[in-house]
């Protein structure tokens, strides 16, 4: 498989950023959605309720995190002192709250009343050990560190609709290109030198790949999830993409070159 493209998130349900290289650390790829938003209630807030959030950019410099909210001045952000208990789907772990001024401007541009938090070194929010029995940590990404799809079954997945589907509706971190649409669901791990990723658990999609990944608008069709739903549902929901953990930490970069191992049977 050759890595075509490469994506991190600084601020979940934000706009990602497009990489050449992409540094793995503890959580996954350096950087990816240790910042998130929360409402009153500590319960984080995604494009599933406010598709408007596609429309604000992110990014990380060496002087941290940026975000920039359409019609104003980039805002940068810094994680203050106070922590409190944020819920990420069924997790409740400690964040650190933003200092004032970006949340605030923020809330005022959604209409709703919203923070950004933090998530340090020192909280370890565990990898489902439904499907990988080691400990792995993750950030606050819906359950795993990566999200793998593959060109051609974006390409199948377009043709069936009709017209071009953008890559980003799925907010992938890793996109590779060889092989046929949906072997995806046969691979066991990818693999280059002593970097490997392990493909836990199919990636079940929602209503945030209706969102255009630029203007932040629902499509009236549905789609791409409604043609999805007629041909890639599963018991556990529709699926596209594979989630993965990595087991080193390293370097990859777009052009590399990843060999495929199947699962038993499947090669």
């Amino acid at each position: 498989m050759k890595v075509e493209q490469l994506y991190y998130y600084p601020v979940k349900s934000l706009h990602g950023v497009a990489l050449d290289a992409m540094t793995l650390d503890a959580f996954g790829p350096a950087g990816d959605r240790r910042w998130m938003i929360i409402d009153e209630e500590g319960r984080f807030v995604t494009q599933r309720e406010q598709a408007r959030l596609a429309q604000v950019g992110a990014a990380l410099s060496s002087s941290g995190l940026e975000i920039r909210i359409p019609g104003s001045e980039p805002e940068p952000v810094f994680a203050g002192d106070e922590s409190r208990r944020v819920l990420i789907w069924r997790d409740w772990v400690e964040a650190r709250i933003a200092a004032p001024g970006p949340s605030e401007k923020l809330s005022e541009w959604l209409g709703m009343p919203v923070s950004l938090v933090y998530m340090p070194e020192s909280t370890l929010r565990p990898v489902d050990n439904k499907y990988v029995m080691d400990e792995r940590r993750v950030s606050f990404a819906d359950g795993f560190p990566f999200l793998v799809t593959h060109v051609a079954s974006l390409d199948a997945l377009s043709e069936r609709i009709g017209q071009p589907v953008d890559m980003r509706r799925f907010r992938p971190n890793i996109v590779v290109s060889g092989g046929e649409a949906f072997e995806e669901d046969r691979w066991a791990t990818l693999s280059q030198g002593d970097l490997r990723l392990r493909l836990v658990k199919p990636c079940t999609r929602c209503v945030m790949t209706t969102v255009h990944p630029d203007q932040g608008v629902r499509s009236e069709d549905l789609q791409p999830l409604r043609e999805l739903g007629r041909f890639r549902r599963t018991d556990s929901g529709v699926v596209f993409g594979v989630n993965a953990v990595h087991d080193a930490l390293g370097e990859i970069r777009v052009g590399d070159r990843f060999d495929v191992d199947y699962l038993e049977g499947q090669s």
